[in-house]
């Protein structure tokens, strides 16, 4: 395979998990602005992990998805009276309060004549997991593209859970929810957590992946693109995310020549998709009318 073409599908695969996790959080029926600080952590403990203290990849990422949740309960707990607006405003605050936290982290190392660890805005360097177990570019989209399995194969299961149902009713009305018995609060902080823990198990596939990163690489653009591919793909199934991340990463990808106004054009989808399909691609609808007509059919 083609390197180019494997780090582009890689990337989309790292996404995947960013706009994943914004899914979780609006099948509550709350929209976050940010999952990016989640990723952020999530790059920031595995990276430590693997190369400073030299676990196991298992392990290091298994502290980034641990991680990212910790920190997500913690937003769910200190938001836990807002919702709406209000609760997607905070979220965005709590991101830039972590990103900025970020720039004041110095504890790298000098290992092997290379500077290893987080230096405040230098970022993070040296990263050299993939290289220290000759990965190659197609190697780690594979163990990427299975990490992603695994977890589509959770969220599949859970879809037909009574967990799941009862997350869309408090989603949908969490007054109706708690009429029916159920604990609005204990849905919304799982969930949250839930997001957190993919967010953060995904950036700690990114930051194996990019050898390096830094405090900017998870700004509030990236926070948004991972929120918009979840809404433009539809909450209806975890499918819908990855949609989102095929229609802007992959078709801009395919149109290279375009690039200058890449912004232009996934801003035009993004309101055509709301204006024709405002509840996405894969819209809850939409899920509900084709298991029924498949009951009908094999039933």
């Amino acid at each position: 395979m083609d390197i180019y073409l494997a780090s582009v599908l890689t990337n989309m695969t790292l996404i995947a998990f960013l706009a994943l996790s914004a899914y979780l959080v609006l099948v509550v029926g709350e929209v976050s602005f940010g999952q990016q600080a989640f990723f952020g952590i999530g790059a920031y403990i595995t990276a430590s992990a693997t190369a400073l203290a030299g676990v196991h990849i298992f392990w290091g990422l298994l502290a980034g998805a641990i991680g990212g949740a910790s920190f997500a309960l913690l937003l769910g707990l200190l938001t836990i009276r807002l919702s709406g607006i209000y609760f997607a405003i905070s979220t965005l605050c709590f991101a830039e309060l972590l990103r900025f936290s970020l720039l004041h982290i110095r504890f790298a190392q000098n290992i092997d004549g290379r500077i290893i660890g987080p230096d405040g805005p230098e970022g993070f360097s040296n990263i050299r997991w993939i290289f220290e177990n000759n990965y190659a570019v197609t190697d780690f989209l594979l163990l990427a593209v299975t990490c992603l399995i695994i977890l589509l194969i959770v969220l599949f299961s859970l879809e037909r859970s009574p967990i799941m149902l009862g997350a869309r009713m408090v989603g949908d009305d969490p007054v109706l929810a708690q009429s029916q018995g159920l604990n609005p609060t204990y849905y919304r902080l799982s969930f949250i957590a839930f997001s957190g823990a993919v967010a953060g198990f995904g950036g700690g596939l990114f930051a194996l992946f990019n050898t390096h990163i830094e405090p900017a690489m998870f700004g509030v653009m990236l926070g948004i693109h991972g929120l918009a591919y979840a809404i433009i793909g539809g909450c209806g199934s975890a499918i819908g995310p990855l949609l989102g991340v095929v229609l802007d990463i992959g078709l801009l990808e395919s149109i290279r020549q375009l690039a200058a106004y890449r912004m232009i054009i996934f801003g035009g989808l993004v309101a055509l998709l709301l204006v024709f399909r405002p509840e996405g691609i894969v819209s809850p609808r939409l899920v509900s009318r084709l298991k029924s007509r498949w009951r009908k059919r094999y039933l």
